[in-house]
C-alpha cells in the first residue's frame, strides 16, 4: 500500500501516524535481532517504516534484501531509502525494477551522503546532481507507481547552512514529484515551526513530517547534533550536565524532552512523527506511551492473524491451517509462491509452491551463531532430566520467558484465559505449543479475539497442540473415543500417523458471522498440512535447542530422544458452546 493511502486512513480517524527508522544492521546475529524487534514493534501499528540505505550505496543489497523481507512477511508497508551518490544510472534503473517486482510502492530519494571515508560528496558520472534529478527520473519511469519521500532540512542543510535555499530546493523537490518531506532531526520546535511555516508560503502543499529521535546517549547525542550542526537549546544541555554519566537518567530525561517536543507539535497541527529509532526500542515506546498514541485496544483484524501487505497475497489469502499460527512467517515463507488458492480458499496443499523453508531461513539469520545460541541457553539452560524440560514449557505459559523454538512470540493473549489449565497440562507431560480457548459469540471487537468487519460475532472451538509419549496418547485416545465431540491428529517423526478424521478433511476451528456477508471460515485444521507441518515442529527440537549444546551432553541427548520417541498431537473440541477440552486430561 502506498503510504499515501494510509496518511489518508489516519486523516480520515482525526489521528496522528507515526512511524520508524532502521538502518540494516552490521552482523547476522544482528539482522536477526533487528527482524525480532521489528516483529514486536509491528505491534505499535505504526503507518510505514523505512530502511536506511548506507552512504555511498554501501549497504544496498541489504537495504533491498530488509526492505522486501519486512514487507512481504511483517505484515507493515515499508520506504525503502534510495540516495544517488555512487549510483549511475543504470544501478538506479536495476534498483526500481526490483522494488516493483518485489511488491515496494514507497521510496525516500535522498541524494545521499559521501561515501565513508570521503569528506565531500562527489557527482556520479551518469547519475544524479541532485535529489530532485532522482525524484524526476523515478516519475519519469514509473508514472505514479511509487510514492516519494524526500528530506527537509529545518536549519539549513550543512553544505550551506541556508534555510531559505533549502526551501527553494525542496520546492524543486516537490514540484518534480515527491509526496511527503521528512526532516533531519531537531531539538528546537519553534524552529521546526517556522520551517514549515515558510515552506507552505513557497508554495509547499505536501505532508510535512518532524524527524524525532529521543536522546539515548549523552556522547552519542552530541556526536550526532555536531555532525548534523542541530541547534540545542541551551536548556538541554544544562538539564543533561548533571546526568550526562548516567545512561539511565540519560534515557528518562531523553524520553521526557521527546514527549513535551512532540506534545507541542501536535498541538501546532502536525499530521505525524517520523521516528529515528537508532535500532532501539524501549525509548520510542515510551514516547509513542506518553502521548497517548499506543494502542491500548487491540487492533481490530481483518483476519485472526496478521496479513502481509503484498497486495496479491493479501487479495486473495483468507484461509490458514492453524498450525503456524505462532510461526507466521515460516508459513508465508512456504507459501509465497502459492497457485493453489485463486479464489481465496484452501486448495491442493500437495502443490510443489507449498515449499521448502527456504527465505524463512535466511531471515532467522544468526540463529546458529555463537552468541545467539549462548542467549538461547540462559532462557532454556541445560535441562539434566524430563522434570527439567518440562519447567520450560510451563515457565513459557507462566510468561517467565517469552520464547520456545515453536513460538516466535509469548503466550498469545487469547491463551492467557487458559493458562492455568495450559500450566497443569504440561506439568504432567504435554508439552503445549498452540492453543486456543472456546469462543461462542464474541463481538468482533472484543480485545482478546475480536477480528473481521463491525458488529460481527466470532466463533472458535477449543485447540490443543503438544508434544507427549506414547502411553499418554494411547491413553487419550481410549478417552476421546467416548467422546464423540472430540477429534484428534497425532504422528512421531517417524510418520507413524493416528486419527479418528475420516479422510483427507479440512474443518474450520474459527469462524465469524457479520452483517451482509457469509460466513468467514479463516483457520483450519487440515490433515495435509499438518503432515507437513510435522516436519517442521519435530526439526525445531534439533536445529533451535539441541543444536545449542554438545553432541555428547546429557541435554543434546535428552532432547534428541524426545524428538525420536514423542508424539506431536493436535486435539479439537468441536462444542464451542459447553464443551471443555481439559477433562479428557482428567
Amino acid at each position: 500500500m502506498k503510504i499515501s493511502d494510509k496518511i489518508a486512513e489516519y486523516r480520515e480517524q482525526g489521528k496522528p501516524f507515526y512511524s520508524f527508522e532502521f538502518f540494516p544492521p552490521k552482523t547476522e546475529l544482528g539482522l536477526k535481532n533487528l527482524y525480532d524487534r521489528i516483529d514486536r514493534m509491528v505491534s505499535l501499528n505504526p503507518a510505514f517504516i523505512d530502511i536506511t540505505w548506507g552512504a555511498g550505496g554501501s549497504t544496498a543489497d541489504l537495504t533491498m534484501e530488509i526492505s522486501k523481507t519486512i514487507q512481504k512477511y511483517f505484515g507493515v508497508d515499508v520506504m525503502m531509502h534510495l540516495t544517488c551518490t555512487n549510483m549511475p544510472e543504470t544501478s538506479i534503473t536495476e534498483v526500481l525494477d526490483e522494488a516493483k517486482d518485489s511488491g515496494l510502492s514507497n521510496i525516500l530519494a535522498l541524494r545521499g551522503d559521501p561515501p565513508g571515508g570521503e569528506e565531500n560528496w562527489t557527482e556520479q558520472n551518469d547519475g544524479f546532481s541532485y535529489g530532485k534529478d532522482l525524484v524526476s527520473y523515478i516519475r519519469s519511469k514509473h508514472g505514479n507507481h511509487f510514492f516519494l519521500g524526500v528530506a527537509g532540512y529545518p536549519e539549513g542543510h550543512q553544505e550551506h547552512n541556508d534555510v531559505a535555499i533549502g526551501i527553494n530546493h525542496l520546492k524543486e523537490k516537490v514540484d518534480a514529484g515527491s509526496d511527503m518531506i521528512i526532516t533531519q532531526l531537531f531539538y528546537n520546535e519553534d524552529l521546526f515551526l517556522k520551517f514549515r511555516d515558510k515552506c507552505v508560503g513557497a508554495g509547499i502543499t505536501v505532508p510535512i513530517v518532524p524527524g524525532i529521535m529521543p536522546i539515548h546517549n549523552y556522547s552519542r547525542f552530541l556526536k550526532f547534533t555536531r555532525f548534523c550542526n542541530v541547534n540545542v537549546p541551551t536548556s538541554i544541555y544544562d538539564q543533561l550536565e548533571p546526568i550526562k554519566n548516567d545512561d539511565a537518567s540519560v534515557i528518562e530525561y531523553g524520553i521526557d524532552q521527546a514527549t513535551q517536543m512532540c506534545e507541542m507539535l501536535l498541538k501546532e497541527g502536525v499530521s505525524g512523527l517520523h521516528f529515528y529509532t537508532l535500532n532501539l526500542e524501549s525509548s520510542i515506546l515510551a514516547v509513542i506511551n506518553n502521548l497517548g498514541l499506543s494502542i491500548t485496544k487491540k487492533p481490530q483484524r481483518k483476519l485472526p492473524w496478521r496479513q502481509s501487505t503484498m497486495d496479491d497475497r493479501k487479495a486473495s489469502e483468507d484461509v490458514r491451517p492453524i498450525y503456524w499460527s505462532n510461526r507466521p512467517v515460516s508459513y508465508l515463507a512456504r507459501t509465497q509462491n502459492w497457485d493453489d488458492f485463486p479464489n481465496g480458499r484452501w486448495g491442493d496443499i500437495s502443490s510443489p509452491t507449498f515449499g521448502e523453508l527456504n527465505q524463512y531461513h535466511a531471515i532467522r539469520a544468526g540463529a546458529q551463531s555463537k552468541k545467539n545460541k549462548v542467549r538461547r541457553k540462559k532462557v532454556w539452560g541445560e535441562p539434566q532430566n524430563m522434570k527439567e524440560i518440562i519447567n520450560t514449557f510451563v515457565s513459557f505459559c507462566e510468561g517467565k520467558i517469552n520464547l520456545l523454538p515453536w513460538c516466535e512470540m509469548p503466550l498469545a493473549l487469547e491463551s492467557e484465559q487458559i493458562s492455568d489449565d495450559l500450566i497443569v497440562l504440561n506439568k504432567n507431560g504435554y508439552l503445549t505449543i498452540n492453543s486456543q480457548p472456546k469462543v461462542n459469540g464474541a463481538p468482533s471487537d472484543d480485545a482478546g479475539v475480536g477480528w473481521g468487519g463491525e458488529n460481527g460475532r466470532v466463533y472458535q472451538k477449543a485447540y490443543l497442540e503438544f508434544f507427549t509419549t506414547k502411553e499418554k496418547l494411547s491413553s487419550l485416545e481410549k478417552k476421546i473415543d467416548l467422546k464423540s465431540n472430540f477429534t484428534f491428529q497425532a504422528v512421531n517423526s517417524k510418520g507413524d500417523y493416528r486419527t479418528n478424521l475420516d479422510g483427507q478433511e479440512t474443518m474450520a476451528v474459527t469462524w465469524g458471522v457479520f452483517p451482509g456477508t457469509e460466513i468467514v471460515q479463516p483457520t483450519v485444521i487440515d490433515s495435509r498440512s499438518f503432515q507437513i507441518w510435522k516436519d517442521e515442529a519435530f526439526e525445531l527440537w534439533l536445529t533451535d535447542w539441541a543444536s545449542i549444546y554438545e553432541n555428547d551432553s546429557i541435554s543434546y541427548k535428552l532432547i534428541k530422544e524426545i524428538h525420536n520417541s514423542y508424539y506431536l498431537v493436535n486435539i479439537v473440541d468441536n462444542d464451542y458452546v459447553d464443551g471443555n477440552i481439559f477433562k479428557i486430561f482428567h
